[in-house]
């Protein structure tokens, strides 16, 4: 079990459960969305996942589905989800079985080491080293996120269609990483606990 105690102070996780029930359609009852293209939210860093949804409701990142969603969210909704969803326990996944060894260990490689020839900093400088993220620098936790949402994220990153990271920290670092990079990060930190 996961407890953020700065935001857990300020959300009601029992509120939280109440209010998750169209959250829960799409990212699943517990946090632990089904479909690969949807991320889990099941034990994420509450400062996090209420900065998504702020940026969501003011524009600052955009999507069309959650962007009306958090529209109609009160500063307090969204601290009651965040809370509930980060004592949510996340549902172990799998390396998947389509991976091959070489990609498995070019993912690892780049997440704990990066790659100094292209000035890349490793992934796990920020997200720790099983993934877990850094609530209080504002990193959120990865390890069992899904590799497609996980994927699709930094290729928004780098293409800049994302653009909702404190200083441009993860634009400058998805332009450094090559297509298969990214995938094979993405892939890692699907198994990774």
């Amino acid at each position: 079990m996961f407890y953020h105690s700065a935001t857990m102070a300020q959300g009601d996780p029992d509120a939280g459960a109440q209010k998750v029930q169209s959250c829960g359609i799409c990212h699943g009852a517990d946090g632990n969305s089904m479909n690969p293209m949807w991320p889990k939210l099941a034990g994420q860093h509450p400062e996090y996942t209420v900065k998504q949804l702020n940026d969501f409701k003011t524009g600052n990142r955009s999507n069309p589905q959650m962007s009306p969603m958090a529209a109609a969210l009160s500063e307090q909704d969204m601290m009651d989800i965040a809370a509930f969803y980060g004592l949510q326990t996340p549902a172990e996944t799998q390396v998947p079985a389509s991976m091959n060894e070489s990609e498995v260990e070019l993912g690892q490689k780049v997440y704990r080491a990066g790659d100094a020839t292209k000035n890349l900093a490793s992934c796990m400088a920020c997200h720790g080293p099983r993934g877990m993220g850094n609530s209080a620098a504002g990193y959120p936790m990865l390890a069992g996120q899904h590799a497609a949402y996980t994927a699709a994220q930094l290729q928004a990153f780098k293409n800049s269609s994302r653009a909702n990271d404190a200083n441009s920290v993860m634009r400058d670092i998805a332009l450094k990483m090559s297509d298969q990079e990214i995938e094979a990060v993405s892939e890692y930190l699907q198994g990774l606990y």
